[in-house]
């Protein structure tokens, strides 16, 4: 066996964008960011999605591609000191260099404002990666300033063609034939993430390797996938690479009103060091999502939950979020809010920008209330109980009911309440 100390996923990065896999969408024949690329005109932008799935070798073949100094900075490790010198090495370079920053979102306010005078002047072109949310994470001058694009998790096409690729590079290392006679476990253990799938095949080639001196065949199964990556899930997650597996679990614990799995998972995350406020944005999320109006003060404690953390670091913090997973979980459940701007926005799309009714649109010049505007508009202080019937959605969609309370006691009382009021109207 040859002895490989750089990880098979680092040895298998790809150099070019026919070598890239996944990201069709983007990169793909006529696609927006390959007809950028190919055209050399590069602008600022932000990759956001999983870990796993090609930010950081995209940005580097980006670079390739454009003939472009590349910077690299990591915000975990790097600060406004190591942007500077960037900075002032990019004032030297002949053409406009690349500067790459991998989890953008860990960079402070101040740090983000550090780039932002040199992007607007086009010292550097900014390449930001982030596994979070940029509109949360990343502020706004800056994200207006980048073009965000949503890059995948791997589709099972995707995940194959790179089995295919690290099967004769794994044969050369352990100089063995190797059968893949299973493959449905390393798909379930990857989720999408080619990082995640080449260190599992390294894992479990190199474990059986070691198992089996003489023999001169690797045939892996889902057993012996499961098998091996189960009693070496620590190496397996030394980078980790489970971050989002149990993130997810946590979530869907406390979606399915389950206080006691969403402590374990909490305590999961606690352990393993992670950010006490990404657990608590989270939570803050699930808040609105699934709960919402069927218990309200469950945003706001999870909200004064992440007020409290950001001032109270670990240990003390835990005890905060446990109570508010807790106080989650154990919350009646909606999603109805959820839903509504889903569909709303669905509306929105399909409909285009409706002329919004004369009665409900300001006047605030002489020529605006000759045309009619706010004719009609009654105040509904004016009326008994706060409410007088008017048309507020567009003609062409008057009727259509986005809200649909759901079945617990709050909303239930919130729908009586807008049945007495609308009678037929919306079929509440």
């Amino acid at each position: 066996m040859k002895y490989q100390s750089t990880p098979l996923a680092e040895r298998l990065r790809p150099t070019s964008l026919d070598q890239y896999i996944g990201q069709e969408h983007l990169i793909g024949e006529n696609a927006v960011l390959r007809r950028a690329i190919e055209s050399g005109r590069i602008h600022s932008m932000i990759f956001w999605g999983p870990p796993g799935v090609g930010k950081t070798t995209l940005a580097s073949i980006i670079s390739k591609q454009v003939k472009r100094q590349f910077y690299v900075l990591n915000a975990v490790s790097s600060g406004v000191k190591e942007v500077r010198e960037v900075f002032d090495r990019a004032r030297m370079a002949p053409d406009t260099p690349i500067l790459f920053i991998d989890e953008i979102h860990r960079f402070s306010k101040s740090q983000q404002d550090s780039l932002l005078n040199a992007v607007e002047k086009g010292l550097v072109i900014l390449i930001g990666a982030t596994t979070e949310n940029p509109s949360f994470e990343v502020i706004s001058p800056l994200l207006s300033r980048c073009q965000v694009y949503v890059l995948k998790s791997l589709e099972k096409e995707d995940l194959e063609k790179l089995i295919g690729i690290a099967l004769p590079v794994l044969e050369n290392d352990y100089n063995k034939k190797i059968i893949i006679q299973e493959k449905e476990a390393l798909m379930r253990i990857s989720g999408g993430d080619a990082r995640k799938l080449l260190n599992a095949m390294d894992l479990v080639v190199g474990m059986m390797s070691e198992a089996k001196t003489d023999d001169d065949t690797i045939t892996i199964t889902n057993e012996i996938t499961n098998q091996y990556i189960q009693s070496n899930l620590l190496k397996y997650d030394r980078q980790g690479e489970m971050h989002y597996d149990i993130i997810s679990a946590f979530i869907k614990s406390m979606r399915g009103s389950d206080p006691n799995a969403a402590v374990y998972y909490l305590a999961r995350m606690i352990e393993a060091g992670e950010d006490p406020l990404f657990i608590a944005r989270r939570m803050l999320i699930l808040a609105s999502e699934d709960i919402g109006n069927a218990n309200p003060n469950a945003l706001l404690l999870a909200n004064t939950c992440f007020d409290a953390v950001s001032k109270i670091g670990f240990p003390e913090s835990r005890i905060i979020l446990s109570q508010t997973a807790i106080y989650l979980a154990s919350s009646p459940k909606s999603n109805a809010s959820y839903m509504a701007i889903n569909m709303a926005q669905d509306v929105v799309r399909k409909t285009g920008n409706l002329s919004v009714p004369m009665h409900l649109r300001n006047a605030p010049t002489k020529l605006m209330k000759d045309l009619g505007y706010k004719d009609g508009y009654k105040y509904a202080h004016d009326y008994e109980g706060n409410f007088v019937e008017l048309e507020f959605l567009p003609q062409e969609i008057s009727g259509t009911k986005f809200y649909q309370p759901q079945n617990n006691p709050r909303e239930r009382e919130l729908q009586n309440s807008l049945r007495n009021k609308w009678k037929e109207k919306y079929g509440y």
